[in-house]
């Protein structure tokens, strides 16, 4: 099995499997609704941030497998990390989905079995919905805008 066909498997096990799904009623998360409507994915995320560091991430969604797997990846790459730490990664995630180079030392584990995602452009949106949620609740939080936030 090459690296290509390990990346694959990885993505089906986070789309059937995932990682940190569902929701919970607590106003201490922030809550982000995205989707995309060129395909029909659509992808909710919550971020619990305690001492600028990521506690909790969860995430609620329909779409493709790459949308919907690449939420779980993102869930589970960006916990426990603080507020800097997570935009770095989610910055080299983009750069990695574009087809650019990216910081293999800020961007590590399940997220690289998404490299490929960039020879196929319309599947760029489906893999960065989640990520693109999960950037806009950290700022929301770094804003102010948290009706938890002390």
């Amino acid at each position: 099995m090459n690296i290509e066909q390990l990346y694959r498997q990885l993505i089906m096990e986070h789309y059937k499997s995932p990682k940190n799904k569902g929701f919970v009623a607590d106003n201490h998360y922030m809550t982000v609704h995205l989707n995309n409507p060129s395909c029909g994915d659509e992808m909710t995320v919550q971020v619990k941030i305690e001492d600028n560091m990521i506690v909790d991430i969860k995430h609620q969604g329909t779409g493709c497998s790459i949308c919907c797997s690449s939420a779980s990846v993102m869930s589970i790459t960006l916990m426990d990390h603080t507020i800097a730490e997570s935009e770095a990664i989610i910055k080299e995630f983009y750069e990695m989905i574009k087809g650019y180079p990216y910081n293999p030392e800020i961007l590590k584990g399940d997220a690289l079995a998404y490299q490929n995602v960039s020879q196929f452009p319309a599947r760029v949106k489906c893999a960065t919905l989640a990520w693109k949620a999960a950037e806009q609740a950290i700022l929301k939080i770094k804003e102010g805008i948290y009706h938890g936030w002390q």
